[in-house]
């Protein structure tokens, strides 16, 4: 009697090249934060830092995720905080005017992704370099929120008490901050989509090769403009979550946000010529950029080493990432 079939031995070598990236970025988070617990046991040791970052993270972390789209296609988008802060005060002044939580959620949104789409026809209908587009937005909403606020503030002290607010700024078991549990949902929502869905797969086909992608019948112009259209969502939603957390609006919000966000993806291994790239990767790079200042603190040195350790990181990584993808070419 003949034996089965054996299956093929798994190819472990094949795996560890596709996945080369993630495990990558996955030993230098590991590396920092043996640095971090070394260096400071009592801070790191204990959860108290890490329900800190987990309560701060989200808030560049959700637009980090969706800036890998726009990355991916090889394009930039600069406005994003701006369009995050000017979200925000269309928030905060529906919700004083109205008291209504769920509308002035919708109409921040609806407001974000309409930044978005103005930012996608300008690049992709009227041909404008994305940088060059995303510099005159960036300026364009956050002169609007200069403008419309006055430089003063919005107290919303009074969100707490709508049942909503513990959605964005509330404690699971009074431990674990839920606006970290939705970055975590969002992570896995835009993960399956850039990694398993047809939408995913035109964004990578686009930023590897644009006329090939046109040779295809894949609709470019429309893929982009869906990409700037969901960073603008993100960015205004975004903006709920951390206007909850504070119960405050400041005319200056998101401003410090666009260099963080875009490190954690480039960080994260997407290339900055488009076509490769993981949401898994950017979401590590959200952990790395958004613990390395406190941790850089903890363990004895001053904050006038943050940007530089910043850029070192970013250099080191990026050219690590280039050594890897150069061999597989």
């Amino acid at each position: 009697m003949n034996a089965p079939p054996s299956l093929p031995p798994p190819n472990y070598r094949r795996e560890i090249q596709r996945y080369k990236i993630q495990i990558s970025i996955t030993v230098i988070l590991s590396l920092l934060f043996l640095i971090f617990m070394i260096g400071n046991p009592d801070v790191f040791l204990r959860y108290d830092i890490y329900r800190a970052f987990m309560s701060t993270m989200p808030f560049f972390g959700i637009m980090a995720l969706s800036a890998t789209f726009v990355v991916t296609l090889g394009e930039i988008d600069l406005s994003f905080p701006s369009v995050l802060g000017f979200s925000s005060w269309v928030f905060g002044t529906t919700y004083v005017a109205t008291n209504s939580f769920l509308l002035s959620l919708v109409v921040c949104l609806l407001i974000g992704t309409f930044a978005g789409l103005v930012n996608g026809l300008l690049v992709a209908r009227v041909g404008i370099p994305s940088i060059v587009a995303t510099i005159g937005t960036m300026f364009l909403w956050r002169g609007l929120v200069n403008m419309a606020a006055q430089g003063k503030g919005i107290a919303l002290v009074s969100l707490k008490e709508s049942w909503m607010h513990s959605i964005f700024a509330g404690r699971l078991f009074d431990e674990l901050p839920t606006q970290f549990i939705a970055l975590v949902v969002i992570a896995l929502i835009l993960g399956f989509i850039y990694s398993r869905h047809q939408f995913g797969s035109h964004v990578l086909f686009v930023g590897d090769n644009q006329d090939s992608a046109k040779m295809m019948g894949i609709r470019v112009e429309i893929i982009k403009i869906y990409c700037f259209m969901q960073l603008g969502f993100f960015a205004a939603l975004s903006g709920v979550f951390l206007t909850c957390e504070v119960t405050y609006f400041w005319p200056t919000q998101g401003g410090g946000m666009l260099l963080t966000t875009l490190a954690a993806v480039f960080i994260g291994g997407t290339s900055v010529f488009g076509g490769k790239g993981t949401i898994y990767g950017s979401f590590v790079g959200i952990l790395i950029i958004g613990s390395l200042e406190a941790g850089i603190v903890a363990i004895g040195l001053t904050g006038f080493y943050v940007q530089f350790l910043y850029g070192l990181l970013i250099t080191v990584s990026v050219s690590l990432y280039a050594v890897l993808l150069r061999r597989t070419v």
